[in-house]
């Protein structure tokens, strides 16, 4: 929820409403008087106060993860969530006070790490982190399974990187048409061209001139963005013609698959719409969304134990029954007492 009021105030260009930090307007920022709540200032105001819920949220979790969670890496997560969750706050004063727009952007990646390091929390304290592992145990040749989530998640991240680049540079859309891009699979970028497109431009009293490198940058999102489909097409792909169709990581991976479909047609509205608040916010949201679905997948993969014993891709023989539940390679001695209990075990039969 904090992610799309942070994306509402930046589809509104409503960052600055609020131009102190912490204080607003000189006021203590939760006293500050319900009147003034309007226009830019709501969203800016309310974004802040959601913020600081978040933060006490986080230290709450943090504590409990320490006195009730017995695993020490768990209880360090919830620590790591809270340095975060500080920086975060930090970031978001400064954006304000300093008026740097890179600032603005290291603090929207940052609020898509803590969306995923909480969402871990979540899953992990929950019980199903580990049952997702166990019900993920894959074949050792499925193991670049791994590494193509693993991929595609970073991919995630990194056009996330990019999309916040773009929205923190405060110059509209730098290219109006979709597919194409000014008519051309690939525009022009040279001098007379960004003259005759900022001379024609509508909202050059609001927004930035456009430039050659936001040209290059909105045509690297694109690509980013049909990679991402790829990669995530051919997880669910690979998912589902090697671990079957009701496997839980097919499903998981079809899921995921489908959220990065929608993302990608969200993408293509923003650029329809000419970039309206509601549709761009949304087009925010499932980029979270995508990316924390990528996480989790990640998670259960990781976590799930592999069959690395040479045994030929057979679901029937992923372990030598159940006298080697782990799968393990048998050396000489146990493999002379496994086969006298075979033998034991027959001549009581």
């Amino acid at each position: 929820m904090l992610i799309g009021i942070g994306g509402v105030v930046t589809s509104h260009e409503a960052g600055m409403s609020v131009p102190d930090w912490p204080t607003s307007y000189g006021y203590n920022m939760f006293l500050f008087p319900v009147r003034y709540w309007h226009g830019g200032i709501f969203y800016e105001h309310t974004h802040r106060l959601f913020a600081s819920l978040v933060g006490l949220l986080t230290v709450v979790l943090a504590v409990w993860l320490w006195i009730r969670e017995p695993r020490s890496w768990l209880r360090w997560l919830g620590v790591g969530a809270v340095g975060a969750v500080m920086a975060q706050g930090v970031l978001g004063g400064l954006r304000v006070i300093w008026l740097k727009d890179d600032i603005g952007i290291i603090h929207a990646t940052l609020a898509q790490c803590f969306f995923v390091l909480v969402t871990s929390i979540a899953l992990f304290t929950s019980g199903h982190g580990v049952k997702l592992g166990r019900s993920m145990q894959i074949r050792c040749s499925l193991s670049r399974l791994r590494w193509l989530a693993v991929g595609g998640t970073f991919l995630i991240l990194m056009q996330l990187i990019l999309g916040a680049t773009m929205r923190h540079q405060h110059a509209g859309l730098a290219i109006p048409d979709f597919p194409l891009a000014y008519g051309k699979l690939w525009p022009p970028t040279d001098a007379p061209f960004l003259e005759r497109v900022n001379s024609r431009r509508m909202d050059v009293e609001q927004f930035k001139p456009i430039t050659s490198s936001q040209i290059i940058l909105q045509m690297a999102h694109r690509l980013v963005a049909l990679s991402i489909l790829l990669v995530v097409g051919g997880v669910a792909w690979k998912a589902r013609r090697n671990l079957g169709a009701s496997s839980l990581t097919a499903k998981l991976a079809l899921a995921w698959s489908g959220i990065v479909c929608l993302q990608a047609a969200m993408g293509a509205a923003t650029v329809w719409s000419n970039k309206a608040a509601d549709v761009a916010t949304a087009h925010v949201l499932l980029g979270s969304l995508s990316l924390s679905a990528g996480a989790v997948l990640c998670a259960g993969l990781v976590a799930s134990p592999q069959n690395c014993s040479g045994v030929k891709d057979n679901p029937e023989n992923a372990t030598f029954g159940n006298q080697n539940p782990h799968n393990q390679r048998l050396d000489k001695p146990q493999q002379e007492h496994l086969a006298d209990h075979d033998c034991a075990t027959t001549g009581r039969t």
